[in-house]
Parts: C-alpha cells; sequence; structure tokens
C-alpha cells in the first residue's frame, strides 16, 4: 500500500461509533492511500449518511431503523445502495470489494460480519472484541496468517513489539491497564458510582459499553482472552499490569529475558492506522508525546478483590470452550442494566458469575452453538438482572 500503489479500498463497520469515526479521520488524513468503498452503522442514520456524503460512498447498511430513516437513508442519491438488517452489514463485510474491512461493531454482533470478511479475502482490522471472546476457534480458523491485523491500542502493541520476535519466543505478554476512574476503590466504594461517573474515563474516548467495562475492569479481562487467540498464547502467559499514564501500551517478554514495549499518545487513530498500513508507517494521525516532559511511569497489580469482573474472565479464559462466549454475553446483559440504572457496578460480576456457574463449557464446533450458547445465557442474565433490580 505505498505510494505508488492504488489506494486501498476500505469499508469501515460501525462507522457511526467512536472507532468508526477516527477511522474515517485516518482515511480523511491518508486520502493519498485510502479509499472508502463500504459504510455500514447500527441505527444512526443521519451519522451514515453523513460519512457517505463527506467520502462520497455508495455501498451502504444499517442495521437497524424506521421506516423513516430508511427512506432517509434511501433518498441520498439515485446511486447510493443502502440495505438494512443485520444480514445486510454481513454482505457488505463481505461483497463491498474492499481491501481493507475495519469491524468496529459492539459486541457478539460482529461475528458474522468478521467471518464474511475473512471470507472475501480483506485484511481484517479488528477493533471488535467480542467476537474473538465467543468464537475464537472460529474466527481465527477462518483467518490466513496476518489477515486480522488487532485494532486495540493493547493488542497492536503486541504486534508490534511482535516485530522483534516471534509467537512462539513470548515468554510473557504485559497488557497494560490504566486502571479506570475508580483506581483505589474499595469494594463498597465501587458499589456506589453510577453510570455518568464510569463514563468518565481519565485517559480514553470510547463508546459507552466499552467505557463501563473498562471502568470494571471486564474490558482487561476480554483482552486476556482476545490476546490467546491473536498471539496464539495461553492465557497463563497473560499478564495485566495497572500502568495509570496509558503511555505503555503494552510489552511482551521474551524466552531470553528481554522485553519490547510500545509507548505512544493515548489516541486510538494510531493503532487504527497502522492496521490500515502495516508493514509500512505512514505520517501520525495525532500529536507525539514529548518524552522529556512525560514524568514517571508507574505499574501495580490489579485488585481482584474489588474488581471481580477481571478475575472472571481469567477465568473463562483458562476454561475456555463455550464459556468466554456465556461470559461475554452475560456481561452485555449486565453493562447495559448498569448504564440503565436498573443494578450497581458491582452487581455487573454477580450476573456474569451467576451466568458461568450455570454454563457447562462444550467444544466450540460451530457459529450456531454459539449463538445458542449466547442465547441461553442472555436468557439467563436478563432473569438475574430482574431479580437483583427487585
Amino acid at each position: 500500500m505505498g505510494e505508488t500503489s492504488r489506494r486501498a479500498r476500505v469499508c469501515i463497520l460501525g462507522a457511526t461509533g467512536s472507532i468508526g469515526r477516527q477511522a474515517l479521520d485516518v482515511c480523511a488524513q491518508h486520502a493519498e492511500h485510502l479509499e472508502v468503498v463500504g459504510l455500514a452503522a447500527g441505527s444512526d442514520a443521519k451519522g451514515l449518511m453523513d460519512a457517505a456524503r463527506r467520502f462520497d460512498v455508495r455501498n451502504l447498511a444499517l442495521a437497524e431503523g424506521s421506516p423513516e430513516t430508511r427512506a432517509q437513508v434511501c433518498a441520498l442519491d439515485a446511486a447510493t445502495s443502502c440495505e438494512f438488517g443485520a444480514r445486510a452489514v454481513e454482505e457488505l463485510a463481505g461483497n463491498s470489494g474492499a481491501d481493507v474491512v475495519v469491524v468496529a461493531i459492539v459486541g457478539a454482533a460482529a461475528i458474522a460480519p468478521t467471518l464474511a470478511a475473512l471470507k472475501s479475502g480483506a485484511r481484517v482490522a479488528l477493533a471488535n472484541k467480542e467476537c474473538l471472546v465467543a468464537a475464537g476457534s472460529l474466527v481465527t480458523a477462518a483467518a490466513a496468517p496476518g489477515q486480522i491485523i488487532p485494532v486495540d491500542s493493547e493488542h497492536s502493541a503486541i504486534f508490534q513489539c511482535l516485530q522483534a520476535g516471534r509467537e512462539d519466543e513470548i515468554s510473557r505478554i504485559w497488557l497494560t491497564c490504566s486502571g479506570g476512574p475508580f483506581r483505589g476503590y474499595t469494594r463498597d466504594e465501587l458499589s456506589r458510582v453510577s453510570a455518568a461517573d464510569a463514563l468518565r474515563h481519565p485517559t480514553w474516548n470510547m463508546g459507552p459499553k466499552i467505557t463501563i467495562d473498562s471502568a470494571d475492569l471486564m474490558n482487561k479481562g476480554l483482552e486476556v482472552i482476545e490476546a490467546t487467540w491473536l498471539f496464539g498464547v495461553a492465557a497463563s502467559k497473560v499478564a495485566v499490569l495497572v500502568h495509570p499514564q496509558s503511555l505503555i501500551h503494552s510489552m511482551v517478554e521474551f524466552e531470553d529475558g528481554e522485553t519490547i514495549a510500545q509507548l505512544g499518545a493515548p489516541d486510538m487513530r494510531g493503532a487504527i492506522q497502522y492496521a490500515m498500513s502495516y508493514p509500512e508507517r505512514w505520517e501520525a494521525p495525532a500529536p507525539s508525546p514529548d518524552w522529556r516532559e512525560m514524568g514517571p511511569l508507574t505499574f501495580d497489580a490489579p485488585d481482584l478483590d474489588t474488581f471481580r469482573c477481571l478475575g472472571l474472565a481469567m477465568e473463562a479464559a483458562h476454561v475456555g470452550g463455550t464459556m468466554p462466549a456465556a461470559m461475554n454475553a452475560a456481561n452485555e446483559i449486565a453493562n447495559a442494566a448498569f448504564r440503565a440504572a436498573r443494578i450497581r457496578m458491582t452487581e455487573i460480576d454477580e450476573v456474569v458469575e451467576v451466568v458461568m456457574d450455570a454454563t457447562s463449557p462444550a467444544t466450540v464446533e460451530s457459529l450456531e452453538q454459539i449463538f445458542e450458547v449466547d442465547a441461553r445465557a442472555r436468557r439467563a442474565a436478563e432473569a438475574c438482572v430482574e431479580e437483583l433490580a427487585r
């Protein structure tokens, strides 16, 4: 994807969310390298239309929408094609003709579009955690070597560190974590925080679901599972390290005792851009830190007694099979319930634990099986939420 080659065609799924908008910023900055050919959104018809006009994109998909919003999108112009529903997003992922598909859809809804993009042969710039958490064996089996490039800042950092060594030389992955807005809280203090409190992340600008996951450290647990699939390591080789400054995005310790760290500004556009530019590096999308002014960098172990979601996710990683899918589904329900003020933050892990205790893990065999496990876990989680909310 150098300057003398044609522009890489990019399709962005989740184009109106935080990652999707930042991916569009990267495409605008590097228009000489990148051409946007497809856009999908959940229910934000206006945002989808605005992005389509800005980049002159004719292939669109909207997962949800009223008849009125559908009519608005379809009225863009006669040359624009917009399909509707979850199946439409999957079709766009597989048939847009893109060289790079950015998967920035939240939740397990990303699994089918990710598989469709992989089947098409496109590079997948993966910003979604849940499809690897719930269906890691299926997704990685469908991918050619190097076809998935991670967009998560931590996994992008690990990917970059591995340019200095091989996966079979990894001794340990140090997965860094800011600690979120409630670092240092007791369990009792955590039980009294509101969703508004939790949505004020100290260093990262993200969507609401992932921001809550970051506040209760579930996000870091999902990332542990994600790392096992992306880099072919056992969960026991992934250690979580609290690093409040969010400047070291992760580190890889190799078997010879040497550790390689990736540092950069806490700005997702760097990781997004690298997933599209790899193996090249382009002009920075965000201001670079002046390391003379950064001050001390500090590290600590996570508090697993207070932030129990992290421990539960790590347990699911060790159990494997369908357990991570059940855990993930339960968390999605509990996370939404907390944002709706139906349960307390400390009850998120209660919901997840109840569902995990009721789950008999099995070897992952098919996407249909994963969807069944997901649906069953969601029903159980919703029943648990109802009980807690009484």
